[in-house]
């Protein structure tokens, strides 16, 4: 199921990082700009992987690149305020995970934007595709939905 025609609410997550906007983030209109949203995004995922010891970012044999995203905006976030970011996997392949992310704004029930990004697992030395390692599979079939 695609998150675009979807606003996803807190209780469809289990996981959760916090970041916070920063002057910088925001735009002449006055909200988060749109770019910032991805970086949320790779930010979770990767704090996730590190947090989850499966991704050594300088030597793990096996590594996700991104190959698709995608953001839908619903609501706007401004400077200052507190965000969460959630997890999951909606998809797990062989090579590739499909992450979905819900970026909440304070307390909101609602995701102010929500997310896919898709990785591919490549071996770092070739780039070739490569089957997600078990350590790796096992923790993102934690995040299944």
């Amino acid at each position: 199921m695609s998150t675009r025609a979807v606003r996803l609410r807190r209780e469809d997550f289990s996981c959760f990082y916090p970041v916070t906007t920063r002057w910088g983030d925001h735009d002449s209109y006055g909200h988060v700009h749109n770019v910032v949203y991805y970086s949320f995004f790779d930010s979770a995922i990767s704090q996730f992987l590190v947090e989850s010891g499966t991704l050594d970012i300088g030597c793990s044999p096996v590594i996700g690149l991104i190959a698709a995203s995608n953001c839908t905006y619903h609501a706007s976030i401004t400077f200052p305020e507190r965000v969460t970011v959630g997890l999951r996997i909606a998809h797990l392949g062989n090579s590739s995970a499909r992450y979905e992310l819900g970026v909440f704004r304070e307390d909101d029930e609602q995701a102010s934007a929500t997310g896919e990004v898709v990785y591919v697992y490549v071996d770092r030395q070739s780039q070739r595709a490569a089957r997600i390692p078990a350590p790796i599979r096992e923790e993102l079939a934690s995040l299944a939905v």
